[in-house]
């Protein structure tokens, strides 16, 4: 045990930030200003040491009691900050995308975490879930940083979506659960990777249109994170029938089908080709003649892609589209970029490649899409340094 230690600033990936005896201790179930006793629980790096805030002797006054009986030190480690209070969490997740962007990319923001649409409490809005069935056959998931299991309490996981919810007990040990819910409320169930209940095509009501997505392929798993994101990549990028656009890690189509429905001619790409189908599938339902999806890791399909576009959408996985993918996105010059981001380092590192290569940041808006966890969701948009556009800054 460690303390008391009096917990410093909010950092990346869940935790605060203490120091003992000169080393630094990221610390969670904590928050900025509060002293708490700290049980360590990695001591694997010579650098830091990781550890858990296990007594509170003096309190933030964003700390609240949290919400599902299971998380808190050694137990679930599916959320990071259900002793905060939403406001409180917002704050958090916008002074850790604000340090990443001047850190890592030299730019000022002063924005703030958005709130997801119809998000007031915080909890019942995961629409995919995975668990592990224990010993006891009881619905379980892992601990943090850890294969150990933690059964989900007795009314189900609390951010998970009721309607997803399965039944809790009376499963084979070791088996994998996972469920999807789709926008009218069908749930599919899939054990070990098998199909069990409900349809393998899910559909999704976004901007007017119904989206083909696979029970167990990717999609936003909150319920108003594709629309609020379509809403800001709209917004950003400002359309203009006619025009010339890229969906980079496309997905089923997304932002492709919303862009197609705008008049443009849409190129699409994504590795998973059953997504791609879906994409197809949806930019044909929709009537985008001249648009098109193509199978293919990014970096390689950018090569034989056309060298001029008018707008960019960048939707890359966690680890960030990286500066070879994003130096072939400027070499095409487009007036306007738009990059959707789930880890806020990533994206910072993406935008330092895009500032050095000619572009400005424009706009960035961050999204709490994901209540009760350390994620937030980012849309940046980027332009091209000394074009013709309104926008200039940042905000």
């Amino acid at each position: 045990m460690l303390g008391p230690v009096r917990v410093g600033a909010v950092a990346h990936g869940g935790h605060c930030v203490a120091r003992h005896e000169g080393r630094v201790v990221f610390v969670r179930h904590t928050l900025p200003g509060e002293l708490v006793t700290v049980r360590v629980t990695d001591t694997g790096h010579d650098r830091f040491w990781r550890g858990d805030a296990v007594e509170v002797h003096e309190a933030a006054p964003e700390r609240t009691e949290a919400p599902c009986p299971v998380s808190g030190p050694g137990r679930c480690g599916g959320c990071d900050f259900q002793h905060v209070s939403l406001d409180g969490q917002r704050a958090l997740k916008t002074a850790v995308v604000a340090e990443q962007l001047q850190r890592l990319a030299g730019l000022s923001w002063d924005g703030a975490v958005e709130a997801a649409p119809g998000d007031v409490g915080g909890l019942g809005w995961r629409t995919r879930m995975r668990y592990h069935a224990d010993d006891d056959g009881v619905l379980a998931l892992r601990r943090h940083r850890d294969h150990a299991l933690q059964p989900v309490p007795a009314q189900g996981c609390p951010i998970s979506d009721p309607r997803g919810r399965p039944e809790r007990t009376g499963w084979t040990r070791g088996a994998v659960v996972e469920t999807a819910v789709d926008s009218a409320g069908t749930r599919t169930t899939l054990v070990d990777g098998d199909r069990v209940e409900g349809p393998a095509l899910l559909h999704q009501e976004v901007d007017g249109s119904s989206l083909a997505v696979a029970a167990d392929g990717f999609w936003q798993v909150h319920p108003g994170a594709a629309a609020t994101l379509v809403e800001a990549v709209l917004e950003g990028l400002e359309p203009q029938p006619g025009e010339r656009a890229f969906d980079l890690y496309c997905g089923v189509g997304l932002f492709a089908v919303a862009l197609a429905r705008r008049g443009l001619q849409v190129w699409g790409v994504e590795s998973s080709r059953s997504a791609v189908a879906h994409a197809r599938r949806n930019l044909e339902a929709v009537g985008a003649e001249g648009s098109r999806a193509t199978a293919g890791r990014v970096a390689q399909v950018l090569r034989r892609m056309p060298g001029r576009t008018d707008l960019v959408v960048l939707d890359p996985p966690r680890t960030g589209a990286g500066p070879e993918v994003v130096r072939a996105v400027l070499a095409r010059r487009p007036r306007r970029i738009a990059y959707v981001a789930c880890d806020p380092a990533a994206l910072a590192r993406d935008l330092r490649t895009a500032v050095d290569g000619g572009y400005e940041l424009v706009s960035l808006r961050g999204f709490d899409l994901f209540p009760m966890t350390h994620h937030v969701e980012c849309v940046a948009v980027l332009e091209r340094t000394g074009s013709d556009a309104r926008s200039s800054g940042s905000r």
